[in-house]
């Protein structure tokens, strides 16, 4: 009676090693502690602000810094187009992306050269959606949709 007693422990203990086996998998599995990863040639392109007259484009175009990459924004609202922009002034920025979805944008000034960092987190990109939050002020969401250019 006592071996059965032991058999039955044994077995009870190996059940319970399995059943947390299989939990802790499935938890892996579902991918939910996955750091996201996103490719800088899909930031790559124009996009528009929620449906306004608010433009950005993320170039491949190389700054003068070795990481980082020059961008555009211009606001068509206030009667600012894209042409309207002195290189390398306002209205410019240089950024720089990383595949976990860090945005850090530089932006640059006309009057005595200042530039302005701001550090984004990218939530959503997709060939169609652009989603990012200010790292320091979750609150300050933005919403693109990528403009499809003709030429």
């Amino acid at each position: 009676m006592k071996a059965f007693s032991i058999q039955k422990s044994v077995i009870s203990l190996a059940l319970v090693a399995l059943v947390g086996i299989a939990f802790s998998s499935c938890s892996m599995i579902g991918g939910k502690d996955k750091e996201p990863s996103y490719q800088l040639s899909s930031l790559q392109a124009l996009w528009q602000e929620n449906n306004t007259e608010h433009f950005v484009r993320f170039t491949s175009e190389q700054s003068d810094e070795t990481s980082y990459l020059y961008g555009r924004e211009w606001d068509e609202a206030e009667d600012v187009f894209e042409e309207d922009l002195l290189p390398y002034g306002n209205g410019w920025f240089k950024y720089k992306f990383e595949s976990n979805g860090k945005l850090t944008e530089i932006h640059l000034m006309d009057n005595g050269g200042a530039e302005i960092p701001k550090v984004y987190v990218v939530t959503k990109l997709t060939s169609t959606d652009l989603e990012y939050y200010e790292k320091d002020r979750s609150s300050n969401k933005f919403y693109f949709s990528k403009v499809v250019e003709t030429k």
